[in-house]
């Protein structure tokens, strides 16, 4: 194999599919990235797979002869990466010594591959379940909810985000036991669904990709938002996602979802309006103090036209500052964790949101309020000492 290239290209490239190449590879050659040349196409590929998490992407080069090897992602990352920037790259293989030399205007470096027969085929689902996805509305749920996903291994079905794809919108959803985020995005004239090959007396198609994944595809969907779609396909566990020049594959997190529309309270007796901007900034001031301890925020409602948002931290101090709201009702307290708060106010776009409550004990929800349905943040309150 025998190739000339782009040091740009080629370094943007190997940065891509090393996120999908095993930090603790089970076999030597998953440590390794997979490069790949069709001298027909003068296309060069490359791809990071850790049996998980599968990244493939091409670009165009000169091709003086296919082939394909394995070479380490490591060293090929850091020899590349240091390359003078924009200059022609030559890769060479000898194939009988599994021989790489890399060659640019500076020098030249000599590294050992690994045959590629071995490395591992991505899954491509051939049958099963065809969608065209919005990037821009697939971005948007994406941002929407991975917040919220749990990093508690022992509840894996919870790290990750379920997207469930309906004709005309989207439904994410995330929980780690303590906040619930749900998101609906897209009507019939944004948002449209095409199913080739719809599941078998199934409406909806629901799937549940992990976080790490999820970061990775964000990445890609993000690279492509100017596209008019993206193509994703399911079947048995995996979920391919392509576009125009790259391929991420991942496993699914198998199990039923928890079905979290019973974890949303039908009515509520306290329903507060904040403007969204001042109540982010005043938890951002308070939180200095909420993290020196317990991270925990409390809110204070009495008859007046403005909440009470403190903090103690004991032996170190304490915070205190007075914003708008606009309520009528009995006083009411009640308190949070304050990171838990922010992250999910700041997915809040509209210039106020609710909170609405019932008890100091029972699950709150926070609603952007010109778009009520669009994004539901649910958060378990924090018992506090009085």
């Amino acid at each position: 194999m025998e190739i000339i290239c782009n040091q740009n290209e080629l370094n943007n490239a190997i940065q891509l599919v090393s996120k999908a190449v095993a930090s603790r590879p089970t076999h030597p050659i998953l440590a390794n990235i997979l490069l790949t040349a069709d001298q027909g196409t003068n296309k060069i590929s490359l791809t990071g797979f850790d049996l998980n998490l599968g990244i493939q992407t091409s670009f165009d080069g000169t091709v003086k002869n296919s082939g394909a090897i394995t070479i380490p992602a490591k060293l090929l990352s850091e020899i590349v990466n240091k390359l003078p920037n924009e200059t022609p790259v030559s890769l060479e293989v000898d194939e009988n010594l599994d021989n790489i030399l890399i060659k640019s205007d500076r020098g030249s470096f000599n590294l050992k591959g690994i045959p590629s027969d071995d490395y591992p085929n991505l899954p491509f689902v051939e049958s099963g379940t065809s969608l065209n996805i919005d990037p821009s509305s697939f971005l948007k749920a994406v941002k929407s909810t991975i917040f919220a996903t749990s990093n508690d291994d022992s509840k894996q079905l919870l790290t990750g985000v379920n997207f469930t794809f309906k004709q005309n919108y989207l439904e994410s959803a995330s929980t780690d036991g303590h906040r619930l985020a749900v998101a609906l995005i897209g009507n019939d004239e944004e948002y449209t669904v095409n199913k080739d090959k719809p599941p078998i007396n199934q409406d909806d198609f629901s799937v549940t990709i992990p976080t790490r994944s999820l970061r990775e595809i964000e990445k890609l969907v993000s690279l492509k938002s100017s596209e008019n779609s993206i193509k994703l396909f399911y079947d048995k566990g995996q979920v391919v996602f392509i576009s125009s020049n790259q391929i991420i594959t991942t496993r699914t997190l198998e199990g039923t979802y928890p079905n979290y529309s019973q974890l949303l309270p039908d009515t509520f007796s306290k329903i507060f309006n904040f403007k969204t901007k001042k109540l982010i900034e005043a938890l951002e001031r308070i939180a200095v103090l909420a993290d020196q301890q317990s991270s925990v925020v409390k809110i204070k409602i009495d008859n007046t036209d403005l909440a009470s948002i403190s903090a103690d931290a004991q032996d170190i101090g304490n915070a205190n500052e007075l914003i708008p709201v606009s309520y009528s009702g009995e006083n009411f307290d009640i308190a949070f964790n304050v990171r838990y708060l922010l992250e999910g106010l700041k997915i809040i776009y509209s210039e106020n949101v609710l909170l609405k409550c019932n008890l100091p004990t029972t699950p709150a929800v926070f609603v952007p309020e010109d778009n009520l349905n669009s994004f539901t943040y649910l958060v378990m309150p924090v018992q506090v000492r009085s």
